[in-house]
């Protein structure tokens, strides 16, 4: 958001403007030639905001789920982001393994005691393409196209001339000439991902991919002058699960984004304990671990699966320069997703397309 000639004063002072400014995408401060995107800690739930070509890569026929993340409420009104996705995907022709993906992602991201409001969706197609049966190794090539729009309420600010001896007064005139609160972005976003399988019986499995997003580098301001662009943001992601034993896995991951001057490094892994033989359909999976995301926070998660259904929960405990100000408070995150097998299927839609991670 643009400000010019500190138009803006947040109701509680300069101070608040201060921290509304530094975590406006809840990263690191931002300026005038750069923007950093939301970012979640469950990250490895966000495939479609994290790489096209993860659309649709799990061993269901489709998955639905919800998402919900407050951050840094002890230091001012708290970045609140909701979530939802669905994804599926269906063969696309009876003499190969291949098939497409599709995903479709909304959200809405607001904070700050001007309501700065972000709303978004993204719909995501992929192409899974079968190179090697025996290993089951899939190169994707996904894309995401985006509609945004950011918003604020200038109802709520506050202005300098507002502020008469020491006093401010709603009523004194703001001599200001307030920008529409509303602007619109078209997004455009791929990637590329390769899932392969190793080991006895393929239980070692892998991925690694690359991707992009803002690559319409959409003009950004409130105001009628040019603004600035938007940067790309690029992103590389890394994982590998395994088995130790017949109720015990660990999957293991590692994310790196880049948007201008800004890099965001998370690295971690979930332990899983699954109640029932594999031989079986898996009734419960119990999961924890922690994240790391590099000089910012810690990042404990428990996951309880039971049947098709998953939750999530994570919380950031903040160890960054911030800690100070948020008491070691970062965020808490809740997801929720369902999954599972189309009934009575047939034709391509019965197909097995299962990269397993």
């Amino acid at each position: 958001m643009q400000i010019q000639n500190s138009k803006f004063k947040i109701q509680n002072g300069i101070a608040r403007i201060a921290c509304f400014l530094g975590i406006l995408f809840a990263w690191q401060p931002i300026d005038a030639s750069a923007q950093a995107d939301i970012h979640f800690s469950q990250f490895y739930e966000m495939s479609i905001l994290r790489n096209p070509a993860l659309t649709g890569v799990f061993s269901d026929d489709y998955k639905f789920g919800v998402y919900y993340r407050n951050q840094w409420s002890s230091i001012s009104n708290p970045f609140r982001t909701a979530l939802v996705s669905a994804e599926t995907h269906v063969g696309v022709s009876s003499r190969n393994d291949d098939f497409l993906s599709f995903g479709l992602l909304g959200y809405v991201d607001e904070a700050g005691s001007i309501d700065q409001k972000i709303t978004a969706i993204y719909p995501a197609i992929n192409y899974n393409k079968l190179l090697s049966p025996d290993h089951n190794t899939y190169l994707s090539v996904g894309f995401a196209g985006g509609y945004m729009q950011y918003s604020f309420d200038p109802g709520k600010a506050t202005f300098n001339n507002q502020y008469q001896n020491g006093h401010y007064n709603a009523s004194n005139p703001s001599l200001e000439n307030l920008p529409n609160p509303k602007m619109t972005l078209f997004d455009l976003g791929g990637g590329v991902n390769l899932n392969t399988s190793a080991g006895a019986d393929n239980k070692l499995t892998y991925i690694i991919g690359f991707s992009g997003y803002h690559f319409t580098q959409p003009k950004f301001s409130y105001y009628q002058s040019a603004g600035f662009n938007e940067n790309i943001r690029w992103n590389g992601n890394l994982g590998v699960a395994g088995n130790f034993t017949e109720n015990i896995s660990i999957m293991a991951q590692a994310n790196y984004a880049r948007q201008g001057t800004y890099n965001e490094i998370l690295v971690g892994a979930l332990v899983s304990w699954t109640a029932a033989s594999q031989a079986f359909e898996e009734t419960v999976v119990l999961s924890g671990g922690a994240y790391y995301r590099y000089a910012d926070a810690i990042i404990p998660v428990v996951k309880l699966k039971y049947k098709h259904m998953a939750l999530g929960i994570s919380y950031d405990v903040n160890i960054s320069t911030l800690k100070e100000a948020s008491k070691m408070q970062g965020a808490y995150e809740l997801t929720l997703f369902v999954s599972g097998k189309y009934a009575g299927k047939n034709g391509l839609a019965s197909k097995t397309v299962c990269p397993r991670f």
